[in-house]
């Protein structure tokens, strides 16, 4: 399932071009075209979830294949400490209403209080 106008969806599809730096059958790491931190990247499903809160149970395996992609990005770069950040919902500061995971490496986020 994909959304037509989705600039994630059409990166998944290849509208638009992006940098990937790994994917696995259910997602796709790409970086981020304003990074908060010396590594940022975004973990993205490849199907249209909106956000973890409109995740059905049955789309669970996707955010586990998420992760999964997550740790196999930070081993292959040997990166021993990162950080996962998702946002949920235009309060919560997400901007792209397609589910995604922040990758971010090699900052220290929160030296002075939470701060990207």
């Amino acid at each position: 399932m994909a959304a037509p106008s989705c600039i994630f969806c059409k990166i998944i599809r290849q509208e638009i071009p992006s940098a990937i730096i790994k994917e696995n059958q259910a997602a796709i790491a790409i970086k981020d075209i304003s990074p908060r931190a010396p590594v940022h990247y975004l973990i993205i499903p490849k199907i249209h979830i909106e956000s973890v809160a409109h995740m059905s149970d049955t789309e669970a395996t996707v955010a586990a294949q998420m992760l999964i992609l997550a740790r196999d990005i930070a081993a292959d770069a040997g990166i021993v400490g990162f950080n996962l950040i998702t946002n949920n919902g235009a309060s919560a500061g997400q901007s792209v209403m397609h589910m995604h995971v922040h990758f971010l490496a090699g900052k220290d986020i929160y030296e002075h209080g939470l701060s990207l």
